[in-house]
């Protein structure tokens, strides 16, 4: 199982970024993006349950961060107002489980597959 990710880079507080991660395979019961800063946990930015469509969010992203999936394998965060504070390395992650993604924390324990990364910085 291979996920890569794409799509980041820098950009001006207020601005958009979109993320994509390409999944080897569409059979996965949940994904979702995650993000970690130097010396920090990782933490849980949005979730997606693929056989409902349910999504949660973390709180600081509501509202700006939008999960979703295509019909094929690639999975998207759209981001928008980013704010420095969002900068980080963005990690996309799967799990073959269907979780109840809106009541439960978004937590990296959960997911068994990760990706390699992907820098976002805002300035």
């Amino acid at each position: 199982v291979q996920l890569v990710e794409s799509g980041g880079g820098s950009v001006q507080a207020g601005g958009s970024l979109r993320l994509s991660c390409v999944a080897s395979r569409n059979t996965f019961g949940t994904m979702g993006w995650f993000r970690q800063t130097p010396g920090n946990e990782r933490e849980g930015v949005a979730a997606i349950n693929i056989y409902s469509g349910a999504a949660a969010y973390a709180d600081s992203v509501k509202g700006r961060f939008t999960i979703s999936k295509d019909n094929a394998k690639t999975l998207y965060l759209q981001m928008n107002s980013l704010k420095p504070e969002d900068t980080a390395m963005y990690y996309c992650a799967a799990t073959f489980r269907s979780l109840s993604v809106r009541w439960r924390p978004i937590r990296a324990g959960d997911y068994n597959y990760w990706g390699q990364g992907t820098q976002v910085t805002v300035s």
